[in-house]
This record gives C-alpha cells, structure tokens and sequence, in this order.
C-alpha cells in the first residue's frame, strides 16, 4: 500500500510540474509575441561588442549603431548585455517616468571605493532622503554666500599655476576639490586637515578605475587603504563637532542632524559611516565633471577668438563695476553673465562629458513594442541627443546663440534628469562663470599652429599638438615658438594664455595643462612684473 501511495504521490507532483511548466511557458511564448528583443548585434560571447566601442571614436559607435538599428537597439559591453536608447522620449521613460523600474547600477568595486551609503547609488526613500539633504547646502539662498569661497578658490588655483609646469585638468580638479571642501566644511575645516583629505582622496581617485586586484602594491589596493584613511579622518571631524556641541549648518553639519522619520517624529540619526559614505560621494560628483567641463569651456573659447572678445567685453564690464577687480564678484553679477551662461550651455551640450548614464531594469520592461529584460542595463545616450540635428541645428557647430531660445524639454541633459540629476548642477555653474570672469579678465589669448590627433578612452578626448625643440627664442606673438624654458620631450597645445597686463615677455612662465588627455598652455607673467 505504502509504495502505491508514493508511486501516486510522484504522479500528481510530476503532473502538476508539468501544467505549471506548460503554462509558464505560454506565458512566456505570449510576451515574446507581444514584445521582442530590440535590434542590434550581441557580438562575441561574453566581451560582447567592447573591443569595438574602445578601439574607435564611441560616438562613431554610436552613432553607426542609431543609424543602422534606430533609437533602440541593443548590444553587449563589459560582459553585460545592454539596450542603448538615444531619444528625449526613452531617456524620459528610463529616468522621470517609469525611473522605479530601473535602478541605479555600478560595479561593486565602485560601490567599495565610494561607500555603499553614497546616495547615488540608491532609489527609494533613503535616496529621496539624502537628495533633499544635499540640495540644501547647495541651493540658491545658500550659494549666495559661497561666492567669495567659489572666487577665493579660482584665484588660488590660477596662482597655483604660476611658475609650475601643471596638468590644467588636475589644476582644475584642485579648483573643484576646494570648492567642494567648502560647501561641505563650510570655513571650518583647518588646512591641515584639507591636505590629509586631498592626499587621500588622490589616492582613492587613482585607484577608481583600476583592476579591482587586491594584492599589496595595487592601484586598487592602495586605493581601498586610502578610503579607510579617508574615513578616518571624517570621523574624527565628527567628534570634534559633537564635543564642541556645534555640528554646523554646513552640508557636513546637515548630513549629522539629520534623522530618518520615525513614528515618534524623531527617528535615528544617520550613521557615521553613512554621513562618511555621503560625503566621499559628493566629493567624487563634484570632481572630474566640473574639471572636465571647465577646460572644454577654455577650449571652445579659445577655438573662437571672436566669441572670446565678446564674452571678455561682458565680464570687462563686471570687472570695471567692481573698481577693476578690487571688490569681489557678487551672486547678482553672477546671475547676469548672460553670453557666458550660454556659452557654458553649449560647451556642455558640444562636450557631452556625462556620455550617457548606467541603469539596470528590475523587472521586465515593454517600450515601445521591445522587450528590455530583466537585469539587463539600460543606457540613455546624452551625446546622441544633444549631437542629433532633430534637436540641435548643425549639432557639430559651437553656436551659444541656439540657448536664446530654451531646447526642446529632455533634449539637453548634462546633468542628467529626473531624480538621480545631479543636485549639484548650479554650483557647477557657479564655477564655471567665476573662474571664466578671472580668465578672460586677466589674460589674452594666442594661437599656435599645431597638429591634431584624437585620443578615446573611452570617450573621445581631443589634442592639437607639436613637438617643440630646444632652444626655442623668446615668445612673438606672431611665431609659434615657445620660450626656451619649455620641456624638449613634451607635446604641448595650441592655445596660449598670457597676461593681459604682461610687458616684459622674459617673464612669461609656461604652464602645461589638459583635460585628460587634451592639452593646452597657460603662459603667466610672473607677478613681480605686473
């Protein structure tokens, strides 16, 4: 009896198997008729089309692929499949719409390097949380007072640069760092204190996109030793403050009141860890984006003399208003850098240096009659919006001029949209107008003729560059050569910065500076002959 009941037993199991098998799948052979896989080419197993996408320009890969597949297609990078969206309607529907069924993704080293608890790396109501955190410290009424800091810190990295030999994307990322120092710290934090996070966070930079190798004597090693380092130090500022009794109304001092809500009305407070993890993040944001867009600014600037005239005429007119420069900058002048603002716009636009963004479907998704599977990432392309001539007129030509007139809503994103934008995005623009008024007030420009050639990695970097030999005469305007001082084995750029006020051309200094790969020169007088 008892083998019959068993043999009976494993005949309804099994039947029931096969009905809820059966149904699955016309389930499944009904969605797929439903919905299909967008077009596109997977590539090589595993590395996908990778070696493609890094051995060319990207946006030609990208671009190649909208114009043969459409505004939806799909492809594999890094080991994980993608779909690609390149239109203002699917970057909508990713990340305002329906952004609750695409999460945030990054890898996990990443995740490790920044710390967990970094608000970009969440959605939900911890995200929802800290965003409204972090806009606080960084919102109108507050940046009003962060001018002198924003200009204290140009002309500290402007001066920084006399004398030396310096990457101007390094300069740049010193500006940006000082910058972010004070909206966090506020005027609290001593100098000491501001080398300790500046050493550490160079190192923990260095490490970001390595090979996640945690072996001794590794990028990536000394990176995850740094970030603890960095940690430390944070919280030993934390301390501080609490014994002090002073947390501060700063961003850092936000981020320790704060409490999750709570039944009660008073939940618990965020850890240190948490405020750490926060911090080390908003750092991170506020770093190479800004650096980035600041020396393409100078670039397209400097690529158009006669656009460079009229924006200097504007901020000669600030410059005059304040006793040439005596008084500082205020938020009101700010606000009325209209050229300026426009030309930032445009460097954004042309520049595209958040490419697209990375989001991962948490569920499948139907759009448009496709299928994005689950756990798939999902790409909005920034640059194949802002570069489509459907959106922007002649896309390839640097025209201020076409943001008169406010583009099209979800065509120009550079800093992302919907709740992941980046809450930083007018404190960068506060930057880049601050440091352009110091610029084009304080020096002139100087083209030299060079060679040109292009760099992706993986974004596509322009140089114009030479070889100089030694032996170089003094500076001409008129001539392509370089003061003697110059370094015989270094490529340098085409665009020359020099003093506005200089007379005495023996003492130009020749300072070297790049956007990752892109190179461009400074050449400041020395103060002691201004």
């Amino acid at each position: 009896m008892a083998p019959f009941v068993i043999l009976m037993c494993f005949i309804s199991l099994a039947f029931v198997s096969y009905v809820h098998y059966a149904s699955r799948q016309r389930r499944k052979g009904g969605h797929e008729k439903a919905a299909k896989l967008p077009p596109g080419s997977m590539g090589w197993p595993y590395i996908g089309e990778t070696l493609q996408l890094y051995s060319q320009n990207p946006n030609v890969f990208f671009a190649s692929k909208q114009k043969r597949y459409g505004e939806i297609f799909k492809t594999r990078l890094l080991g994980c499949p993608c779909v690609m969206l390149a239109s203002p309607e699917a970057a909508r529907f990713v990340l305002v719409t329906q952004s609750h069924l695409f999460k945030p993704t990054y890898p996990r080293s990443k995740e490790r390097m920044i710390g967990p608890w970094a608000l970009f790396f969440h959605q939900g109501d911890y995200h929802l949380r800290l965003r409204r955190l972090v806009q606080g410290p960084l919102g109108p009424n507050v940046l009003r007072a962060l001018v002198p800091d924003v200009e204290a810190a140009a002309r500290s990295t402007l001066a920084h640069w006399d004398g030396n030999v310096a990457s101007t994307f390094h300069s740049m990322k010193r500006l940006s760092f000082d910058v972010g120092v004070a909206t966090i710290f506020g005027g609290q934090l001593d100098e000491r204190r501001k080398a300790e996070l500046r050493q550490n966070y160079s190192v923990v930079e260095k490490g970001y996109n390595s090979f996640p190798n945690s072996f001794p004597g590794t990028l990536y090693y000394k990176a995850i030793q740094a970030r603890r380092r960095l940690h430390g130090v944070l919280s030993e500022i934390m301390r501080e403050r609490r014994a002090r009794g002073e947390p501060g109304s700063d961003l850092l001092g936000c981020l320790m009141l704060s409490r999750a809500p709570g039944d009660d009305g008073a939940g618990a407070l965020l850890t240190d860890e948490q405020v750490a993890d926060n911090v080390i993040g908003v750092l991170f944001a506020a770093q190479d984006t800004t650096a980035s867009a600041l020396t393409w600014i100078v670039k397209y600037l400097h690529d158009h003399p006669k656009l460079l005239e009229a924006v200097r005429a504007e901020q000669a007119a600030i410059h005059q208003a304040n006793d040439g420069g005596a008084r500082p900058l205020t938020w009101a002048q700010t606000r009325s850098m209209a050229l300026t603002h426009r030309v930032i716009l445009e460097s954004l636009r042309m520049a595209s240096i958040i490419s697209f963004t990375f989001r991962e479907a948490v569920a499948d998704v139907e759009y448009k009659g496709f299928l994005i599977p689950k756990g798939w990432k999902v790409m909005p392309l920034f640059r194949n919006i802002h570069h489509n001539p459907d959106y922007f007129q002649d896309p390839q030509m640097f025209d201020p001029s076409r943001f008169e007139v406010s583009p099209r809503p979800n065509t120009f994103m550079p800093f992302g949209n919907g709740v992941h934008a980046c809450p930083g995005n007018e404190l960068a623009k506060l930057e880049m107008l601050v440091l352009i008024h110091h610029l084009v007030t304080g020096y002139r420009c100087v083209r030299v003729p060079l060679h040109r050639f292009a760099i992706y990695s993986p974004l596509v970097l322009v140089a114009q560059t030479k070889p100089w030999l030694a032996g170089a005469t003094p500076l001409d305007p008129s001539s392509s050569q370089l003061p003697d001082s110059t370094n015989t084995h270094t490529h340098y750029c085409s665009y020359m910065l020099i003093q506005h006020a200089c007379i005495d051309r023996s003492a130009i200094k020749v300072i070297q500076f790049t956007v990752s790969h892109t190179r461009f020169l400074l050449l400041l007088q020395s103060p002691s002959t201004m």
